[in-house]
């Protein structure tokens, strides 16, 4: 039985993270629908916290180290991806924009993507839209009619409040019915590889 995999991007500054917290239960509700219609899945957490010198050094030189590349092949070789941001100046924080910039424009087409952040207030919910969803839009992924997003008043203790596990449980049916219904990932895109033969070059040219 093929493997599907979810890569869990969160871009949390702090340890511990309310961002990682809210990606960690995305996943695990994403999961357990798959799971409950027989599918094999592989959890792929990535914080970018601990690429973020890796990340800057790419956007400098346009190279990426060993782990950064891993982490990359990771996230566009995935079947499906969640990834949330804290929410800074009614936007996603830069070390998110920082990495999706590194992504290959190609990359995440088709893909399917379920976005959530957290902020101090629900005010900065709005984000959601005007800025996680039309970056992943560009990028020509399929992203989940749901987005999550958790201020502090939806953590309980460091528990679930009830509105917010019904927002986690129904964007994880959302993304797990997009991810059943798409051919598994043939792995990540390779950006140099030839898209044409060498005959149909020759034809072109000789045309």
């Amino acid at each position: 039985m093929t493997v599907r995999t979810l890569a869990v991007v969160s871009a949390g500054l702090s340890q511990p993270s309310s961002t990682r917290l809210l990606a960690d239960q995305l996943a695990a509700a994403t999961r357990d629908e798959l799971v409950r219609h027989g599918e094999q899945v592989e959890l792929r957490p990535v914080e970018l916290r601990e690429h973020a010198h890796d990340i800057v050094n790419h956007l400098l030189t346009g190279f990426p180290s060993e782990p950064l590349r891993q982490v990359l092949d990771e996230v566009t070789g995935a079947d499906g991806l969640i990834a949330v941001s804290p929410i800074f100046n009614a936007s996603y924080n830069g070390l998110f924009k920082s990495f999706f910039d590194l992504v290959d424009a190609d990359a995440l087409g088709g893909r399917a993507v379920l976005v959530g952040a957290t902020g101090g207030t629900a005010r900065h919910s709005l984000a959601l839209e005007h800025a996680l969803r039309p970056m992943f839009t560009y990028l020509r992924a399929v992203v989940t009619p749901t987005a999550v997003f958790a201020a502090p008043e939806d953590w309980s203790g460091g528990a679930v409040d009830g509105a917010l596990r019904a927002r986690i449980e129904r964007a994880g049916r959302e993304l797990a019915e997009l991810v059943r219904h798409s051919a598994p990932s043939s792995g990540p895109v390779d950006p140099f590889a030839l898209t044409t033969s060498f005959d149909q070059l020759l034809n072109g040219r000789d045309g």
